[in-house]
C-alpha cells in the first residue's frame, strides 16, 4: 500500500514539472516566432553630422518583399520621397531621393512574420551638418521695386487731345466777328431800299402836280 501510494506521488511531482515547463514555455514561443528589429542605420536617435543617402533595417527573420514596408517623413510628418524597399534576406533598404536638410526624421516599418503575424514600429534620428546653410531668402530685384514709368503719349493720343482754351476762344471770335459783319450788310441792304422807295415816292407825286 505504501509502495503504490509512493508510485503515485512521483507521478504526480513529474506532472506537475511538466506542467510548470509547459507554462514556462508557451509565452516564449509565439514570441521567438515573430520577426524583431536588430540593427537600424541610421541607428535610433543617432545625430548625424551628414544627411544620409539610405534607410537599412535588418530584422531577425527573412522578409517577405511583397509585405516589407519603408517609410521616412520629417519633423512636420510630412513623407520624404524615397525609392521602394530593396529586399536582401533579412535587410531592407529604401534610397533616399534628395538630401536631407537639418532636422528630425522618422523611419516607420511595417514586416510580416514567418507565423504571419505583421510586425510595425518607427524610430527618430536627426541630421545636424555644421556645414549646411538654410536656403537664401529671396530678394526683390531692383525692377521690380522702382515703380514702373508712365508711357510717353503717342502721335494719336496728342491728336485726341481737347483744344486748348486760347484756340477754342479764337475761333469763336472770327465766328462772333463774321456775323456782326454780315448783320451790317444786310441792314445798308435795307435802308437802301427803303431810300429807293422813298425816292420814287417822291418823284411820282412831283409829276402828278
Amino acid at each position: 500500500m505504501r509502495t503504490r501510494l509512493r508510485h503515485l506521488s512521483a507521478l504526480s511531482l513529474v506532472a506537475a514539472l511538466l506542467a510548470a515547463t509547459a507554462l514556462l514555455a508557451g509565452p516564449a514561443s509565439p514570441a521567438y516566432a515573430h520577426n524583431v528589429l536588430r540593427k537600424a542605420t541610421p541607428a535610433q536617435d543617432a545625430e548625424l553630422t551628414k544627411a544620409p543617402a539610405k534607410v537599412t533595417l535588418d530584422f531577425l527573420q527573412k522578409l517577405n518583399p511583397s509585405f516589407t514596408t519603408i517609410t521616412l517623413s520629417d519633423a512636420d510628418k510630412q513623407p520624404v520621397a524615397t525609392s521602394e524597399p530593396e529586399v536582401d534576406g533579412t535587410k531592407g533598404t529604401v534610397t533616399i531621393d534628395s538630401t536631407l536638410a537639418n532636422g528630425v526624421y522618422t523611419v516607420a516599418y511595417r514586416v510580416v512574420s514567418l507565423d504571419g503575424h505583421p510586425v510595425q514600429g518607427s524610430y527618430t534620428f536627426t541630421v545636424a551638418d555644421p556645414t549646411a546653410t538654410a536656403e537664401p531668402s529671396p530678394t526683390p530685384s531692383p525692377e521690380a521695386s522702382q515703380p514702373a514709368e508712365s508711357p510717353s503719349p503717342t502721335a494719336e493720343q496728342t491728336s485726341a487731345a481737347p483744344a486748348s482754351p486760347a484756340a477754342s476762344g479764337s475761333s469763336g471770335g472770327a465766328g462772333t466777328i463774321a456775323l456782326l459783319a454780315g448783320a451790317v450788310v444786310l441792314a445798308a441792304l435795307v435802308i437802301g431800299a427803303v431810300v429807293v422807295l422813298l425816292r420814287r415816292r417822291q418823284s411820282g407825286g412831283s409829276a402828278a402836280g
